[in-house]
């Protein structure tokens, strides 16, 4: 026995006779020499059977109508992936051919991974767009309104570009009463996400301030790649002051326009907008004034002539006459009163005295005054009206016209 070229044991077998190999200098052999033959290649395939594993390596498998070939991405190269992998996905990778010699399978390992026919970016963009468009976060009913008339107002952009100097020239030109608060930070590169969140978060504590501007000038996709950044998105739709995005021309469209509350087509339209025109208002103010003015010396007039007729009037010239009339009626409605009152009392005093009179008739002292008597019983004062109202030896009370007579029964007589 002895060692090999590849560090590993063979064993020679007799003269005219081939080589046995181990399976282990098997895989090393065909691995060296698939990784001198292909040092580099591009391969093009869809992904199937992907994989992220907790270890922040991939794993997938390219495939096409004939054949397929299982991948590897160590964890340091698919940091650099500006969209995730899924099955379906057509995609070129860029990589080495290598055989893992433990399980014996030939792989590619890739080092860079493009979406096939797409570019990295533009799936990028729509895989997240997707992404945040599902969790609602360009939905209008999260918009803020815009104030009307702000008075401060938040810039983050970069301080050496020509954007800050057109927004500053139309904010100054419309209003010059605006203060204007900059944020300087970088709009472009792997630097500019971290720095444009740290804006956005920073003049929300600052106070103060009423509106925030977000923006650049235009560029490609990659060049405005911070403003597709989730970073700055999440911040934008977290920021409880508005936010106007103003990134790059008419016909360039970042996620950061979707999310804000008011997207503007260029830096200066932006600028335009959340500037009230001070001269505009002044002049509507003015028109203001004077409507008020003209209303207000009209009421003035009608109050003078009302005024007048007040101190012309009786009320105020003789008032000791109002008084007389009223005096006068007060006098007339007394007399008709008593008038009332006296022949009301005299209708009551006439059926009274009827009434007085009846009563006199039914009366038993005027049975009495007539030679009648009334006979009761003693002591309990009970009218007698028949024989068996009384017994012999019971007392009696019989009243006459001017006094009583008691008497104590000695027999009773029927009828």
């Amino acid at each position: 026995m002895f060692f090999g070229d590849f560090g590993l044991i063979f064993v020679p077998m007799q003269p005219g006779q081939e080589d046995i190999y181990t399976v282990t200098a098997v895989n090393r052999m065909a691995k060296y020499t698939i990784e001198e033959s292909f040092p580099s290649i591009w391969v093009e395939g869809e992904i199937s059977n992907y994989h992220h594993h907790g270890s922040g390596h991939r794993y997938f498998t390219l495939k096409d109508d004939q054949s397929q070939l299982k991948c590897a991405m160590w964890k340091s190269s698919g940091a650099g992936l500006k969209f995730e992998p899924k099955d379906g996905l057509k995609v070129i990778a860029s990589g080495n051919l290598t055989i893992y010699e433990r399980g014996g399978t030939y792989q590619l390992i890739a080092k860079r991974l493009l979406p096939s026919g797409m570019g990295e970016l533009e799936l990028a963009f729509r895989q997240l767009k997707e992404k945040l468009d599902k969790e609602g976060l360009f939905d209008p009913v999260h918009k803020k309104e815009l104030p009307e008339y702000p008075m401060r107002i938040g810039i983050i952009t970069s301080p050496t570009g020509a954007v800050i100097h057109d927004i500053i020239r139309v904010i100054k030109r419309r209003n010059r009463k605006l203060e204007i608060i900059l944020w300087p930070s970088e709009v472009q590169g792997e630097v500019a996400p971290p720095l444009l969140t740290a804006g956005i978060e920073g003049l929300n504590e600052y106070g103060g301030v009423d509106l925030i501007i977000i923006g650049r000038g235009g560029g490609s996709l990659e060049d405005l790649w911070a403003f597709n950044d989730e970073r700055v998105i999440r911040a934008v739709y977290n920021s409880p002051i508005p936010v106007v995005s103003a990134v790059g021309h008419e016909v360039d469209l970042t996620l950061t326009d979707l999310v804000a509350d008011y997207s503007a087509a260029t830096p200066s339209m932006a600028a335009e907008i959340v500037a009230w025109p001070l001269d505009e208002f002044q002049s509507t103010l003015g028109g203001y004034i004077k409507d008020m003015d003209r209303a207000l010396k009209s009421m003035v007039g009608e109050g003078r002539s009302r005024f007048r007729e007040l101190i012309g009037s009786p009320a105020l010239t003789r008032p000791e006459s109002m008084l007389e009339s009223r005096y006068q009626h007060l006098d007339n409605q007394l007399r008709l009163l008593h008038l009332l009152s006296q022949r009301r009392f005299d209708t009551f005093r006439k059926d009274i005295a009827l009434a007085a009179s009846r009563l006199e008739a039914l009366s038993p002292l005027a049975v009495l005054a007539r030679g009648y008597s009334v006979t009761r019983s003693v002591p309990e004062e009970k009218l007698l009206c028949s024989i068996k109202d009384i017994e012999v030896d019971g007392r009696l009370e019989t009243i006459v016209t001017d006094g009583s007579v008691f008497s104590k029964v000695e027999k009773i007589k029927k009828k």
